[in-house]
């Protein structure tokens, strides 16, 4: 057995050392009927199953007594819409103080943060959008859609 590999395969387990080959020098190939040897069963670990995580805080359904306006100006007032959203409040967003860009990035991140917390953005007119939390029923007329499937219309529309 002076193959390097070989001595690192019987080392490590993944195969056995031949001892009849050893002494008459021969080196034949591997039988694959050959049953590897019975090893006693180790004792296995006991498994804990996972629990189901709820979420630490539960949106009480109480009657609504707030609804937040905001007026951003820049995207970064978007950490003060998400902390009022995601404390159940309703948010109404109007967008007409806003650049085009920042605006659709706006939208954007208020769409996924609706989505995330399994509420509804809705748009009210061209610039204004509500945000309502999934305890927060809407009703009124079915808002006309875009053919593009976008919140944006194009001036000329």
């Amino acid at each position: 057995m002076s193959n390097p590999l070989k001595k690192t395969m019987v080392f490590l387990g993944l195969a056995e050392e031949d001892l009849d080959n050893q002494e008459t020098g021969v080196v034949s190939e591997p039988t694959p009927a050959a049953a590897p040897a019975a090893r006693p069963a180790a004792p296995r670990a006991q498994v804990t199953p996972l629990r189901k995580v709820t979420p630490t805080r539960q949106v009480s359904a109480q009657a609504m007594n707030e609804i937040l306006t905001v007026h951003p100006t820049e995207y970064r007032d978007a950490a003060m819409i998400a902390e009022n959203y995601r404390d159940g409040i309703p948010v109404i967003l109007n967008l007409s103080r806003m650049n085009e860009g920042d605006a659709k990035r706006l939208i954007d991140f208020a769409s996924g943060l609706s989505m995330g917390l399994h509420g509804r953005i809705e748009r009210v007119t061209s610039k204004v959008f509500l945000l309502s939390p999934e305890h927060i029923a809407i009703s009124g007329d079915e808002p006309a859609r875009n053919e593009d499937g976008s919140f944006f219309v194009s001036p000329s529309a």
